[in-house]
């Protein structure tokens, strides 16, 4: 919903509501959704151990950011399939492009994880081993 000042920053109790909002939908997603709770679980498996391996700062965030991108893709592909969900679960061309999209845009985000790990530990795998 848009302000209703326009431009003008919001006050502490609309980002307070903002938050909860945010929360809320967290939360729908935590209990509706099984494939964001196994990447949630992958999160929270993978995020200590990329601290743990990540050679400085940069590269701790290299190696967190794209996981928490998978989180947000899915957040957004499971908003795209309740609202196409909400007009009908009857075939519909555009409707199921919508999801396979979505769904696209969730596997390219977990390649980008794959891509990152595998560019930033390869050569350290690769030097430990020969």
């Amino acid at each position: 919903m848009a302000d209703e000042t326009g431009h003008l920053p919001r006050r502490p109790a609309r980002v307070f509501k903002a938050a909860v909002w945010s929360l809320q939908g967290l939360g729908a997603a935590w209990y509706h959704e099984s494939s964001f709770r196994l990447e949630v679980y992958l999160f929270v498996v993978l995020a200590p151990l990329a601290w743990w391996l990540g050679d400085g700062a940069v590269e701790r965030v290299l190696l967190v950011a794209p996981m928490m991108l998978v989180l947000v893709v899915e957040l957004v592909n499971s908003a795209i399939e309740a609202v196409i969900e909400r007009y009908g679960a009857e075939h519909h061309e555009l409707a199921g492009r919508a999801k396979d999209m979505g769904s696209a845009a969730v596997f390219l985000s977990m390649l980008l994880v794959v891509f990152t790990w595998s560019v930033l530990l390869w050569p350290r795998l690769a030097a430990a081993g020969g």
